[in-house]
């Protein structure tokens, strides 16, 4: 019997070689017929801390590997936006640096020509 295969997101990744993932469906309510969303909570061995929080993963069944994983990591589908947004933050603070030195240059300059002629 092959093993199943989900594809999920990464919730939790605060110890090495284990991960929280998400598996999120749709399920339609018996009597009302709305779609409902349901979530399942695999822990995941993820040998070689590939995945991140954010990160889409495609996981594994197996056996047991310790009280809680009984599932192992696959590959990584498709990277997080905590990445990006990660990144995106990294590159405001370059920015951020880059102009305060531009104004603390240009202010320097400007500050003991205005003293002097204020005085």
């Amino acid at each position: 019997m092959p093993r199943r295969r989900e594809i999920g997101i990464v919730t939790k990744a605060n110890v090495p070689k284990m991960r929280r993932v998400e598996i999120i469906r749709l399920v339609q309510h018996p009597r009302y017929k709305k779609y409902v969303k349901h979530r399942t909570i695999c822990y995941v061995h993820d040998e070689n801390d590939e995945s991140r929080v954010g990160d889409q993963v495609e996981i594994m069944e197996s056996r047991p590997l310790s009280r809680l994983k009984r599932w192992r990591l696959v590959r990584v589908v498709a990277r997080g936006r905590a990445e990006l947004i990660e990144k995106r933050r990294e590159a405001e603070v370059e920015l951020q640096a880059v102009s305060k030195g531009e104004t603390e240059a240009s202010g320097t300059e400007a500050g003991p020509a205005s003293q002097s002629g204020n005085a």
